[in-house]
């Protein structure tokens, strides 16, 4: 009898033991979520539980698995093999099938000796103590309910010189609210025409001013914003700091102070510049899945793009950027099938990406305005045009390029004018609607010369027309 009960025992605990080759926590999982989640899944930060002991994990065992096969989590939206970016989340399907299986199996803890140990974090500033530290001037106030928010900060810093910085670190006050940040400087003062009331106005799509300068970015995961070697960002005297914050809200009133370091280096040993592709020709119908909106510029030198920064707004679901070489191949810089304007963020190169000068960098991004979308901002669907508005779209991409040594960059600068203004009218804009990017004085330069060009006085040009007007400008250049 008691050999019978034994057996029994043992086949009992045979059958609750896993597979031998089921993955376990300790030798399989902990190296992922390590790796991957619990810079967010952590006590403190923005994730609403850790996963960072076998029983945080295991009781969510289910959830994760799902979530990661979806792809849902972690955030991280370019696909691999088009662009290889610094601190890229992407889980192989490797990973992902080890965490599927392992969920199947009833989450195993697995042998104790083999589990890694729990990841450091650097508690205050990550880059190190920040040459100036700006902060929102008082705190701003959120109520419980209602629909997410987008608040643009001015802060004023007082600079009475030059600055060249280094490092970028956000630090948000209340990561249970503020879902993401974009900075900008602003060297005209423009921003300040735009506060409505405690040092601060509603911004949901751009900042709403121009020029402008991106000096980077922060959401769930990422880390602080450090320039490569030999690189700094310019920001002239008298600039002032534009913090764009995204909001979701908690359920109870919430206030948030969140604050910015920046930390100074000597100026750039190689130019830097600014390519902004942009198309403004969005005019998609009531209904319409798959509307494609392609807008492209020239480079008139060679660069090296060090990173990207994509932009839509709710209705755009995939979104390509790719450089046409002069030879006719193309190189992708980036590509998102699933865009969500809730994970927008910056994409810096692991490696700069050469391009010589000729190339044509081109997007084309898709739009779904049906009622099947659930991200669709209208129901019933509405027709949509371009514009800053949530039940509006966009379509732009920015490029942080690297000129080679010694190249003007103010020369540039200009040369990537003509590109816009060519990529503007190639649209068929009228002459009546400039864009932000084309300043004032340029405006009515341009003006003046495109009623030279427009030969049957239209208000718009044709290609020949366009073509004349562009070689005009370019040969000015020279």
């Amino acid at each position: 009898m008691k050999s019978l009960l034994l057996l029994a025992a043992g086949a009992l605990a045979a059958s609750a033991a896993p597979p031998a080759s089921a993955p376990t926590f300790n030798q399989d999982i902990a190296p992922i979520l390590y790796q991957n989640c619990a810079g967010c899944h952590r006590p403190g930060e923005v994730a609403p539980f850790p996963l960072l002991t076998y029983q945080d994990a295991a009781k969510r065992a289910a959830l994760i698995a799902s979530v990661t096969q979806s792809r849902y989590m972690p955030p991280w939206k370019a696909e691999p093999g088009y662009g290889h970016f610094v601190n890229e989340r992407r889980l192989t399907d490797g990973q992902i099938a080890l965490i599927r299986d392992w969920a199947a199996h009833g989450a195993p803890e697995g042998d104790p000796t083999a589990k890694p140990a729990p990841p450091a974090f650097t508690e205050g500033w990550q880059a190190g103590k920040p040459d100036r530290v700006f902060t929102l001037p008082a705190k701003y106030s959120l109520p419980a309910d209602g629909p997410d928010q987008f608040r643009c900060f001015v802060i004023p810093m007082n600079l009475d010189h030059d600055v060249y910085i280094k490092a970028v670190e956000f630090r948000p006050d209340n990561r249970r609210v503020v879902h993401h940040a974009i900075l900008f400087s602003d060297p005209t003062g423009a921003s300040r025409n735009l506060v409505r009331e405690g040092g601060s106005y509603p911004c949901f799509g751009g900042p709403g001013f121009a020029p402008l300068g991106v000096l980077g970015g922060w959401a769930p995961g990422s880390g602080p914003e450090v320039q490569r070697d030999g690189v700094s960002i310019k920001v002239p005297k008298g600039s002032g700091l534009v913090l764009q914050i995204h909001y979701h809200l908690s359920g109870k009133p919430e206030t948030d102070q969140s604050s910015v370091g920046l930390q100074f280096g000597e100026p750039s040993k190689v130019p830097l510049g600014l390519v902004l592709v942009n198309s403004r020709a969005i005019n998609i119908p009531a209904g319409e899945s798959h509307y494609v909106v392609k807008a492209g510029v020239m480079l008139p030198e060679d660069v090296q793009v060090l990173g990207l920064t994509p932009h839509a707004h709710y209705l755009c679901k995939d979104m390509k950027v790719n450089a046409r070489l002069p030879d006719g191949t193309v190189t992708p810089l980036i590509w998102i099938k699933d865009w969500d304007f809730n994970w927008q963020g910056q994409y810096r190169y692991a490696e700069p990406v050469k391009l010589p000068k000729g190339t044509r960098v081109e997007l084309e991004y898709t739009y779904d305005n049906s009622a099947a979308n659930p991200r669709n901002p209208s129901n019933p669907p509405v027709r949509v045009h371009w514009g800053e508005q949530t039940t509006d779209e966009m379509a732009l991409v920015f490029l942080g390029v690297a000129l080679a040594p010694g190249a003007d960059s103010r020369a540039f600068e200009r040369s990537m004018v003509i590109e816009y203004i060519d990529q503007f009218l190639a649209q068929g804009q009228s002459t009546a609607d400039f864009p932000p990017e084309i300043a004032p004085a340029q405006r009515a330069r341009l003006a003046f010369a495109l009623a030279l060009f427009d030969r049957n006085h239209d208000g718009k040009l044709d290609e020949e027309e366009r073509k004349s007007l562009i070689d005009f400008l370019r040969e000015r250049m020279r």
